[in-house]
């Protein structure tokens, strides 16, 4: 890819069928312009902040992208209107939610997007599979790696690898 920039997307959802959803998101990230590298297992998580709802899946994919920050948002929010994901409460239940996490070694800072993303560092369920995939990648702002702010991180979710239920799509291979 020309002008490849290295890119991290926490990716979740926890209304209706969330491995599938979780896939389907995957599946539509090149049409969005990024190509998937790698990604996380899926975590199955408790809420946060907004407690009565639903428990998540979560993941973290790895991509690259040749859009700027501003593009790669559109084309996430892009998969998000199709998928009929809205957000009615903040921080609550969702067919699909994706966050741009990391992009190369930059911080953002504008009204629509912040990167690194303001609050990972305070959330087991991006951590978890984040320090899966990379535990030395380093934050730009924090100066410390995925695998000590998972060690350090306030959050006491629960975080657990998900074992599919037979009355839920289990495929979680990309």
């Amino acid at each position: 890819m020309p002008d490849a920039h290295l890119i991290y997307l926490s990716i979740g959802s926890n209304l209706g069928a969330r491995a599938a959803n979780l896939n389907r998101a995957i599946a539509a990230l090149p049409d969005a312009g990024a190509k998937v590298l790698r990604q996380s297992s899926f975590y199955e998580t408790e809420p946060v902040d907004f407690l009565d709802q639903p428990w998540f899946l979560n993941c973290v994919v790895e991509a690259e992208t040749s859009l700027s920050p501003k593009e790669l948002l559109a084309g996430l929010q892009g998969i998000e209107r199709r998928m009929k994901s809205k957000k009615l409460v903040a921080r609550g239940p969702r067919i699909i939610d994706l966050d741009v996490l990391f992009y190369d070694g930059i911080v953002v800072r504008e009204n629509a997007i912040e990167i690194p993303h303001p609050r990972m560092a305070e959330r087991r369920f991006v951590l978890v599979p984040l320090a899966e995939l990379a535990p030395a990648l380093r934050h730009p702002v924090l100066h410390a790696t995925m695998a000590e702010l998972l060690a350090s991180t306030p959050d006491k979710s629960i975080v657990r690898i998900w074992h599919p239920n037979p009355n839920e799509p289990s495929s979680n291979q990309v």
